[in-house]
């Protein structure tokens, strides 16, 4: 019940933004089953909501704010492989604790100066850069949302191309997730099926977050992404 509950709070966060199901779901999962486990458990759900949400905002992808997102996503594959390796090899506490600061300072930063985005030429620029750190992020945790999603959030989309943006890093990171954990011998044919199962909560709430969203202002979604990478921050450095 307490997974179901998670997996839920996950799904509704996940229908009003475009992301949080790993972040909320992920921790729950670990602690329950083990990181590898909850991270290979994640794969499927990640890959058909996301799908999901590619599909719904397809429009957005031939907006010419999102020229960045080529050479981002490239760079998150490559950057999986390497974080794949760093979980099965490397302690997560150093890596989760820097990210959080990193988080933080974002966010004071954007209530600090509120007008402040990064603009397309930078953005195409240190997208490739981003992107790697970002799958090396989900490989290693399974949560890229640190870096991805503060990449595409100084941005400074609208929510169509947010949603679409963040949706696109979410469902390549977690294909390609799938056969690196694979060939890393992580992977257990019974996780994926555990996937599946996992997609019952996540569909029923996943629409209650979309309906929820279609009622907030571009000003009130600005801030509902901030209080959530805040959060996610804040719990990062004190390892909650």
């Amino acid at each position: 019940m307490i997974m179901a509950a998670a997996l839920a709070a996950g799904a509704v966060v996940k229908g009003a933004t475009g992301m949080g199901l790993p972040l909320i779901a992920l921790p729950v999962l670990t602690a329950a089953f083990g990181l590898q486990h909850a991270v290979g458990m994640m794969t499927i759900p990640l890959i058909l909501t996301n799908a999901w949400q590619v599909w719904r905002f397809r429009a957005e992808a031939r907006s010419p704010h999102l020229a960045f997102m080529p050479l981002f996503l490239v760079g998150g594959a490559i950057g999986i492989a390497t974080g794949t390796w760093l979980l099965t090899t490397m302690p997560e506490q150093v890596l989760v604790l820097a990210l959080g600061i990193i988080l933080l300072a974002y966010v004071v930063l954007r209530l600090l100066a509120p007008h402040w985005s990064l603009g397309l030429d930078a953005a195409k620029r240190f997208g490739p850069i981003a992107g790697t750190g970002a799958g090396i992020l989900q490989g290693a945790t399974g949560i890229s949302a640190p870096i991805g999603v503060t990449f595409i959030h100084a941005m400074a989309l609208d929510r169509g191309a947010h949603v679409f943006a963040v949706s696109a890093m979410f469902l390549l990171f977690a294909t390609v997730q799938v056969p690196a954990l694979i060939a890393a011998g992580v992977m257990q044919p019974e996780w994926m099926l555990q996937g599946v199962i996992a997609l019952v909560p996540i569909l029923i709430f996943m629409p209650l977050g979309q309906r929820l969203a279609g009622k907030l202002s571009r000003k009130a979604f600005d801030r509902m992404i901030l209080v959530f990478l805040g959060l996610i921050g804040l719990k990062m450095v004190l390892g909650l």
